[in-house]
């Protein structure tokens, strides 16, 4: 079976970094998945499909419950990582790495294919250490569970992940002031600090900074990182389970810093709220420090508990808004040093001015042309960012429809294209929708009456005025500059 795309097997493990990096920029996997699940594969080898249609990609895992928990878990995005990298369809399967060297396939079961020399268990080009017992399910846990053994909690750490390695801008300075303060004197100023920003922005950085900074001052200190998703499921958990009195334990005595992602994936659960207001109110009570996260503001959460926002206001609210262009340059720079890519200024200007809203993206982007460039033998040069990004930068004359535009919109402010339809007056959805309208008028021939129809019945009188408002804040607000542009580019 022959492979495709003309490299040999010396450069598989390159393709597995690349693959890792995107997973890691990509954000779709937690810190605590990578480093416990994907981290330890091997990449085994990559063949043709049938039919000569895409790539088969074989790996291995270290048990067979490994395998099984990944292809159950994580085999898509693993799969769309290594079609991104690849540029064609890639499927997956997982095998199982016996003592004896041989493997025994997880499913879906497919063809062996050979083993390459020189393939790497790390994704990474420094080591990673053995695991050193069977991986356990995803708890949702980034570090601290019950122990205060600092070696223990260190260890689940992202050491790239520190106040020194994140670029400051205009955009995340008070974000990135406040974080800092908190780390260095918690529950003392700020409790709680409410960060807030669209996805991809920082805020997981700044907490993995918080926990790194606090530790690195006191060792013994608790620190927990939970995402208010996985708070929902043990709480669910533990009342199937009759164990309510060891969850409460769990999160009102055990730590000294717990820092919740997400919250707003809490708002409208009933129980799950009742019962993280009364942790709160044992937290803050004991000095114990609080810090959130959310991709809007706590008075634009809708659903959530009255007590529960005004609480979430007592403390310190700071956001995180997309980065200036001056910011997305020192970004790339900074990432292309830290992996050692060769990365000249007229290129990083470049995708600095496409890619406006989303540093993950930003940072995506330039692994993939690494990727493309070290596996073809091509320079990274501004043609090649040119021919590979024709994808993000919009051509001229390109046909809009309302569709589309609506897609586009509610994908960027991670919205249902029908809340357009909706009555709601709440800033996070009556923002968007004014765009969507705007966007609609200036890229598509239809009237304001007609376009009114596309949303809930709207009058025209309503489309025009989206329509003026939008045009004029364009100009005085950079917010809503970089997120029409940003949809332009999804466009």
């Amino acid at each position: 079976m022959r492979t495709l795309l003309q490299f040999d097997d010396s450069q598989w493990p390159e393709v597995w970094r690349a693959v890792y990096r995107h997973l890691e920029t990509e954000g779709t996997l937690t810190p605590q998945q990578l480093q416990l699940w994907i981290a330890p594969l091997r990449l085994l080898g990559i063949a043709e499909g049938p039919n000569h249609e895409g790539f088969r990609v074989q790996m291995a895992a270290q048990t067979d419950f490994a395998s099984h928990w990944i292809v159950s878990h994580f085999q898509i995005q693993i799969e769309q990582a290594f079609t991104q990298i690849l540029g064609q369809p890639a499927s997956l399967s997982v095998v199982v790495s016996l003592s004896d060297g041989a493997s025994q396939t997880a499913e879906p079961p497919v063809e062996k294919l050979s083993a390459p020399p020189g393939t790497v268990s790390s994704p990474r080009s420094e080591p990673r250490p053995p695991a050193q017992a069977d991986p356990v399910p995803d708890s949702g846990v980034l570090w601290g569970a019950m122990s205060r053994s600092p070696q223990t909690q260190s260890s689940q750490f992202d050491p790239r992940y520190t106040f020194d390695t994140f670029v400051v801008g205009a955009s995340n300075q008070f974000a990135h002031a406040s974080s800092f303060a908190v780390s260095e004197n918690p529950a003392r100023q700020y409790n709680p600090l409410f960060l807030y920003s669209q996805p991809g922005l920082g805020k997981t950085h700044l907490l993995h900074a918080i926990a790194n900074q606090v530790l690195a001052h006191n060792p013994n200190s608790r620190v927990l990182y939970i995402s208010a998703e996985r708070f929902v499921n043990e709480m669910i958990e533990s009342i199937q389970h009759h164990k309510t009195t060891e969850f409460r334990k769990k999160y009102r005595d055990s730590y000294d810093v717990i820092l919740f992602d997400d919250i707003q994936f809490i708002a409208g659960k009933e129980r799950t709220e009742e019962e993280f207001f009364h942790t709160f109110n044992a937290l803050h009570s004991s000095k114990r420090q609080i810090v959130l996260t959310s991709d809007r503001p706590p008075k634009e959460i809708e659903g959530l508990e009255e007590r529960l926002r005004t609480r979430f206001e007592w403390g310190l609210i700071a956001d995180i808004t997309p980065p200036e262009i001056e910011t997305r340059i020192a970004i790339l720079k900074a990432k292309a040093e830290r992996d050692d890519i060769y990365l000249p200024d007229d290129v990083a200007t470049f995708l600095a001015t496409y890619i406006k809203s989303n540093v993950r993206e930003l940072e995506g982007v330039l692994i993939k042309l690494q990727a493309h460039a070290s596996l073809t033998g091509a320079e990274l040069s501004l043609e090649l960012a040119k021919q590979q990004l024709k994808i993000v930068v919009p051509e001229q004359g390109s046909n809009y429809t309302i569709e589309s535009i609506q897609s586009a919109v509610a994908k960027h402010f991670r919205l249902k294209a029908s809340d357009f339809k909706s009555n709601s007056k709440q800033r996070s959805v009556a923002r968007p929708r004014q765009i969507a309208m705007y966007l609609i008028r200036k890229y598509t021939s239809l009237g304001f009456k007609e376009i009114g129809q596309f949303f809930g019945g709207r009058d025209h009188t309503t489309i025009m005025h989206a329509c003026r408002e939008i045009e004029k804040k364009i100009d005085a607000d950079p917010e809503i500059k970089d997120a029409v542009e940003a949809i332009q580019n999804l466009l």
